[in-house]
């Protein structure tokens, strides 16, 4: 039961809310601009429950793995079955930025969670920062050379305001060569110090070369807790998910180019494992978690891939320049094509997934053994 309840229970609820929030932004937009919503599902397979509440039927599906809402319209193939008397709500009848709406709106609202999430968690729990005092000097190092010792708190760097050792690493890092005007807090006095940051070779989060520069300090570890307040929170919380939305763009962009190997990227076993872990840590966890997995989510089904949200604002996007509906024999083949693309993602996941079959199955013995 203690492994149900971390592991299974987080990677349903997880899941659950990020497949709703999806597809309650193609529902509302859907019936924002008056098209039929017949069906709202959560998850694929056989019915589990559901129930119609007017004209559209919420259903609760047996492989909680994705979801769908079903417009009137959608399917050129439904055409014929349209009653005359709704075919102005019908999904394929709408204005081309109208269909392009309502297909963003998924993508866009797994983007608005995310800020959602952060915006509350900033606003209520403010934001820990890591302060700028220096915990160690490297001997020899500029700042060494300087005078700068354990227990300094950098006040300044070049006049511009330090409040968090990020501040260092942003105003520092592109300084090589370059003399530097460095204020430190040294027990109540301020202290000012002149230094030349050094180049240097670092790894960056995808294990690629990068030159930049360091003074030959490193952090003292001490966290401390900021109140941003409303407006600060809700600022703070914009650049969380501006930077988690780069950082996902370019971690496909370099899944692309073999920079990130392909045997990272993981599936359901994953998520599971990974959402399992973080509950054990703390339930509280799971919120910003959910963040970014939600930011993943959003960004992923942008791609241009024709079985994805982003195939088909593709597709109208070419229908929009052209003024008319790309053929239905064209659009065949590009969804032959993005099912193998799919088909081969699925494979290369499952692989994957498998990789971690023993610690996998390990959980599963201890879940229902």
């Amino acid at each position: 039961m203690h492994y149900f309840l971390y592991y299974v229970l987080p990677f349903v609820v997880v899941l659950g809310i990020l497949i709703f929030f999806h597809e309650l932004g193609h529902f509302l937009i859907a019936k924002y601009f008056g098209v039929k919503v017949l069906k709202f599902s959560l998850g694929f397979g056989y019915k589990v429950v559901g129930r119609k509440i007017g004209e559209t039927e919420y259903v609760i599906s047996s492989i909680p793995l994705g979801g769908f809402v079903k417009l009137l319209g959608e399917n050129e193939d439904d055409a014929g079955e349209i009653p005359p008397s709704e075919a102005a709500r019908s999904f394929s009848n709408q204005h081309v930025l109208k269909r392009m709406a309502i297909v963003l709106a998924g993508p866009f609202f797994n983007l608005f969670l995310a800020l959602a999430i952060y915006c509350c968690l900033y606003v209520f729990s403010g934001v820990d920062i890591m302060s700028a005092e220096v915990g160690q000097v490297r001997e020899g190092s500029p700042a060494y050379q300087a005078g700068m010792m354990k227990g300094d708190v950098i006040v300044s760097v070049d006049e511009k305001p330090i409040a968090s050792w990020t501040d260092i690493k942003k105003t520092v890092q592109d300084s090589a060569g370059t003399p530097l005007l460095i204020t430190v807090d040294r027990a109540g006095d301020l202290v000012r110090m002149s230094l030349v940051p050094e180049e240097t070779v670092e790894k960056n989060i995808f294990g690629e070369d990068v030159k930049s520069a360091l003074i030959g300090i490193v952090a003292s570890g001490k966290i401390e807790k900021v109140n941003l307040g409303f407006f600060g929170a809700v600022r703070e919380a914009f650049l969380q998910t501006w930077m988690i939305v780069k950082l996902t763009v370019l971690t496909i962009v370099k899944l692309f180019q073999g920079v990130v190997s392909i045997k990272t990227i993981g599936g359901p076993i994953m998520i599971g494992q990974l959402t399992g872990q973080v509950a054990q840590e703390s339930v509280s966890y799971l919120v910003p978690l959910l963040a970014v997995i939600s930011i993943n989510l959003g960004i992923l089904n942008l791609l241009p891939v024709p079985i994805l949200d982003g195939g088909l604002i593709l597709f109208l996007m070419i229908e929009l320049v052209l003024r008319r509906p790309i053929s239905i024999k064209k659009r065949d083949v590009a969804q032959k094509i993005g099912l193998f693309f799919l088909a081969v993602l699925i494979v290369v996941v499952t692989i994957n997934d498998l990789s971690r079959i023993e610690s996998v199955m390990r959980l599963f013995e201890k879940i229902f053994g």
